[in-house]
Parts: C-alpha cells; structure tokens; sequence
C-alpha cells in the first residue's frame, strides 16, 4: 500500500510517499518552518511524490497528524488530508503526535514503556503514557506542569518529547527542542491505523491561543 504522510501539527511541515509493503520511505520533503504551513505544504507533496517516482493516482491512503500541536498547522494538515481523501476516493487517517513520539522512541529502546511530552507553554504539557508495545495506557491530555513532573518522577521507562527537560531538570538534554516528527513514523502508524475508526479530526486539548478582539466587534443594527 502506497501511503501519503503529511505532518503539519508542529513548527514542521512535511511529507512523504512511503510503501507500506516493503515497509520503506520512498522519499520525503519538508522544513522546520515555523509558520505558513498552508502556503507551502502542497509544494512539500510534489516534491515527495517526484522523489518516490509516484503520482497522485498511486496513492492509497491518506495519513497525517492531528495533534496536539499548532492549532492553525493541525487545522492545515487535516483539511488538505480530507481534501486528497474525497478527491482520490481513498482513506483518511489521523494520527496523534504523541503517538508519534512514542512510536519513535520505542524504535530507537524496544521493550521500554514511554511517556511522551511536548511543551505546551504557559505552563502547561501535553502528554499521553504507552506501554512497551505501543498499547495508550492513559489518554493524552494537557497537565499543568507541577503536575506533569509529579508523573515523570515516578514513571518507570521512558521520557521524550520537547516537554523531556522541563520534567527531568533543565541539564537534561531534550530529544526535541521543537516538536519535529518524524514523517516515516507518520507513514508506518498511519498504515496500521483503522480507516473504520473515522475521518481525522483535531485533537485540540486546549482552546487557541489566538481570541477574538472582542471590544473592537461592530454591533448588529
């Protein structure tokens, strides 16, 4: 099965044709943009799919991350994904970036549980506990960070994500100073994911940061 991958939930914006069968990444594109995910996700696909050799037409399923992450990069990420899923009658799948994080840092230490984390700011982390074989053992929430340290201290296995040092002590060295994702992983969990589970849809554990300015709304007649 060929897949397309998509990540835009972070400060990243990539993709990826990926062959589920040979379980191998056929070629990638993307950059640490921080912003403007809408304006250049769809050159990062053409290019993916140029380097794979694969067009459009080839693609089997739709896979991309649906947080939690950037409120506007998610929002991206999931529209373009819906977007490709009607127009080439193919599935859509969503996947979670702490899944993501998860699933990588089991790759690199198998047999090791893992909580992962990402900062959130203000605050606050988002973060989900896995077993030892990738099984959600709670679900992923956003905990305010006494809190979050609280867990960590006591969690026997592995800690990563960009959250990593601000749980363990600021002379940890963190694995991801910026939520990146690794777009093969997005691939490989989106090709074992169940299409019957749904369209993806956002995973917001929090309100945007972004709030209407109220004071300055023009009143209805």
């Amino acid at each position: 099965m060929i897949v397309l991958a998509l990540d835009t939930a972070g400060t990243g914006c990539f993709a990826a044709a990926y062959d589920s069968d040979g379980d191998v990444v056929l070629a990638s594109a993307g950059a640490d943009i921080g912003r403007g995910h809408a304006e250049q996700l769809m050159a990062f696909i053409d290019e993916a799919l140029a380097g794979s050799g694969k067009t459009l037409s080839q693609i089997e399923r739709i896979a991309v991350t649906i947080g939690p992450g950037s409120f506007t990069g998610i929002r991206v990420g999931v529209a373009a994904a819906r977007g490709f899923s009607l127009a080439l009658a193919v599935p859509a799948v969503g996947v979670s970036s702490l899944a993501v994080l998860a699933r990588a840092a089991r790759e690199a230490h198998p047999g090791h549980s893992v909580f992962a984390a990402m900062d959130a700011k203000r605050d606050e982390v988002y973060g989900q506990m896995f077993d030892a074989t990738g099984t959600e053992v709670s679900a992923p929430q956003a905990y305010e960070i006494g809190e979050a340290r609280r867990l960590a201290s006591g969690f026997e296995g592995l800690i990563c994500g960009s959250a990593r040092s601000l749980l363990l002590g600021a002379d940890v060295e963190t694995d991801a100073p910026r939520y990146l994702a690794d777009i093969g992983v997005v691939a490989r969990l989106g090709a074992i994911a169940d299409p019957a589970l749904g369209k993806p849809t956002p995973l917001y554990l929090r309100g945007p940061d972004a709030k209407p300015q109220l004071g300055f709304a023009v009143a209805r007649a």
